[in-house]
């Protein structure tokens, strides 16, 4: 988008938004508490020094390297003891014990810049903030010429609403590079956001290395042919060739460290007991009917599901071993969604294990399998983290619930006094269409779910008591990618949605607005521009 273009928008938006303080600066997520102080920007300069304190020099190596980047700078890093020093940009770690660590101060004025906070976390989120309140061209990848690098005197005290702002990338029906999911990560970053869903198996791929099963990737992460249109359109038709791809133990650790490095936590989800046909279609033993049934090459859920005996809890524990020690995050996502059952009930085997076991029906079964994941999970100092469905036939003790289905889930978690995440499908699955003009869209998963109605998202159901809220973790956005084949692609169909959820999960429900939303979105859209990170303009721009 030009930025004439977008400088004519931001005009006709002035028609119908007031300004105020926090509105001018056009930040996204909008901070708590903004106060504009009369007096001299900040101006950045070649003899700028970045003044860190202990335990923040990965963060200062981070902004020094964004602004030599795209200013042509050779700006410095120092340790400083002494944080009244004058000049610069100031990193201090101050000692508050009943300060978030996610929250942050921001004050500067003619002579400084100071970040400070309790965490390095929070000095993060103010480096993003301090990276929105430069000109736009310093996100840009190469040195920028004839630029004022000045900062606004401002003075900022925010922290995240949510302590859970997530999104979800599902590289399992299509495999995107490793360069694609730290640029991911970093988009996440930049938007304060500090959890990373990675959805890794499916019943189209298995995406991650194990060592002691090497099938799963030789055999479960390609397919031979995938499915050419949408589901809908009959007959099917499919491209014949062979696709997949998968990451190694190696670069998973280093994908990790890169997002450690952004204060953004992975959460890894392994698919149990549905969704499970790449993995049986290489260890069809653990399945229910000791048959491969190949990759599955059509979207949809297949019928092919782990069986629920004892060696496949074995052979998952030894998957999850692998998982756990790649991933350090207090969460592991085990899916338990849409898991049909049929194979279950048609197995007399499996009908006289659930007799053995004292079970009435197959919901339970699962319950019981869940269960048996859950305890080996906490046995291992890690919980466990599920779609809504593992509240059928009985939540297991100290499980989360991802609320996919609408609330229904998310009230159900909290009143059982189990955390839940809120995902509810109608408002934040971004594989869906941005537009009802279908006609001129990508192909995309169906439905329509336009930025306004994200932006409107609220995490807490109305229907909960204080109490209960508190059990509500926050909220995250979904990108399945039956339909998104390219990193382009994926870019567009996720932004600028996560932008609007990255305020619904920071600011105040009660203090954003939509307009001054929109008015941010115009300067936004410069910033990714400069980053070259596809977008959809929203139809209120156009």
């Amino acid at each position: 988008m030009p930025y004439t273009k977008l400088l004519l928008i931001a005009c006709s938006l002035l028609i119908f938004i007031s300004g105020v303080d926090s509105q001018e600066l056009n930040l996204i997520p909008n901070p708590k508490e903004v106060k504009k102080l009369i007096g001299t920007n900040y101006r950045l300069s070649p003899s700028s020094i970045i003044h860190y304190s202990h335990n923040t020099l990965n963060e200062a190596l981070y902004l020094q390297n964004i602004l030599n980047r795209s200013t042509g700078f050779n700006i410095a890093i120092t340790k400083t003891i002494d944080q009244t020093t004058p000049g610069g940009i100031h990193l201090s770690l101050q000692s508050e014990e009943k300060s978030p660590k996610e929250a942050y101060t921001f004050n500067s004025g003619a002579n400084s810049v100071t970040i400070t906070a309790s965490h390095p976390h929070g000095i993060f989120n103010g480096i993003q903030t301090l990276l929105q309140l430069m000109p736009v061209q310093v996100y840009a990848n190469k040195s920028q010429k004839n630029v004022k690098w000045e900062i606004p005197a401002v003075i900022i005290n925010d922290a995240p609403t949510f302590s859970w702002r997530g999104m979800h990338l599902d590289v399992a029906r299509h495999f995107y590079s490793v360069d694609f999911v730290k640029r991911f990560i970093d988009i996440l970053a930049y938007h304060k956001m500090n959890t990373f869903h990675w959805h890794l198996t499916e019943d189209q791929g298995w995406r991650i290395e194990i060592k002691k099963y090497p099938r799963l990737t030789e055999v479960g992460a390609w397919r031979d042919s995938t499915l050419i249109g949408h589901m809908r359109d009959k007959p099917h038709t499919f491209k014949v060739e062979r696709t997949g791809g998968y990451y190694t133990q190696a670069e998973i650790k280093e994908v990790v460290q890169y997002a450690q490095e952004r204060h953004i936590t992975i959460v890894p989800e392994i698919e149990m007991p549905g969704h499970a046909q790449a993995a049986v279609a290489a260890y069809p033993e653990f399945g229910c009917t000791g048959m491969s049934p190949g990759v599955r090459p059509i979207w949809g859920i297949s019928k092919d599901i782990f069986s629920p005996e004892e060696k496949t809890i074995e052979f998952l524990k030894d998957v999850l071993d692998e998982v756990m020690a790649l991933f350090p995050g207090e969460y592991i996502h085990i899916g338990g969604d849409e898991a049909h059952k049929n194979q279950w009930e048609e197995s007399e085997r499996i009908q006289e294990l659930m007799r053995e076991r004292g079970l009435h029906d197959m919901h339970q079964m699962q319950s019981w399998f869940i269960t048996q994941i859950d305890e080996y999970l906490r046995s291992k100092g890690r919980k466990l983290i599920g779609w809504d469905e593992i509240l059928e036939g009985g939540l297991a003790d100290g499980a989360a619930v991802m609320s996919w289905r609408g609330e229904k889930g998310a009230i159900k978690a909290a009143r059982m006094g189990h955390k839940a995440v809120m995902a509810a499908s109608k408002m934040t699955y971004f594989n869906r269409y941005q537009s009802r003009d279908r006609e001129n869209e990508p192909l995309a998963h169906g439905h329509f779910l336009p930025l306004e109605t994200v932006y409107h998202f609220n995490p807490v159901p109305d229907s909960l008591s204080s109490q209960e809220a508190t059990y509500i973790l926050g909220a995250q956005g979904q990108l399945w990618s039956e339909y998104i084949a390219t990193a382009d692609y994926m870019e567009y169909m996720a932004l600028p949605r996560l932008c609007a959820l990255s305020d619904v999960v920071w600011s105040n429900n009660s203090d954003r607005d939509y307009q001054v939303f929109l008015r941010a979105l115009v300067t936004h859209l410069q910033r990714l521009d400069e980053m070259q990170i596809n977008y959809r303009l929203p139809d209120e721009l156009r």
